[in-house]
């Protein structure tokens, strides 16, 4: 507990938590929410596609993806850092947080396997390996559940 109470009373999660400023947790919670909705919002197109939907549109054309998300992922990772900070005694040890970061973790770690599926693709053969299917399966519920437990954050953790 040390380290978060720590963590809590460093300068910047003091003027996060107590500036009126709409600099501060407006923002920080509108940028999360906004790179949320790219990164979720993107790997959910291409596990759409791997799972079936779109068969016609090769997977090659989905290579977009992975610099979005990796621009979105920073995005979340900065944001998420200075809004745990503020509340870093509550949420480091509360049950929601640690299932969050860890289906986020799972869910990104679903991105480099599905990685390479797309850039190994054959635009010749658009059939669906069972292994993609079942990453795209496994993202598609990790993504649910971390922005499910992320939001009852909110609401079961003072």
């Amino acid at each position: 507990m040390g380290l978060l109470a720590w963590l809590e009373s460093l300068p910047i999660s003091v003027w996060m938590s107590t500036s009126p400023s709409v600099w501060a947790q407006p923002t920080m919670l509108t940028l999360h929410t906004m790179g949320m909705g790219v990164l979720v919002g993107a790997s959910w197109v291409l596990d759409l596609r791997l799972l079936g939907i779109s068969r016609h549109i090769p997977l090659s054309s989905f290579r977009w993806v992975f610099p979005a998300v990796a621009i979105a992922l920073a995005i979340n990772l900065t944001t998420g850092v200075l809004l745990f900070v503020q509340r870093a005694t509550s949420w480091g040890t509360a049950i929601p947080f640690l299932v969050k970061m860890l289906l986020v973790v799972a869910s990104v770690a679903t991105l480099v396997p599905i990685r390479s599926l797309v850039f190994r693709s054959d635009p010749e053969r658009p059939g669906l390996s069972a292994r993609g299917r079942l990453l795209a399966l496994a993202s598609i519920l990790a993504w649910t559940g971390a922005v499910t437990a992320g939001r009852l954050l909110a609401y079961l953790v003072p």
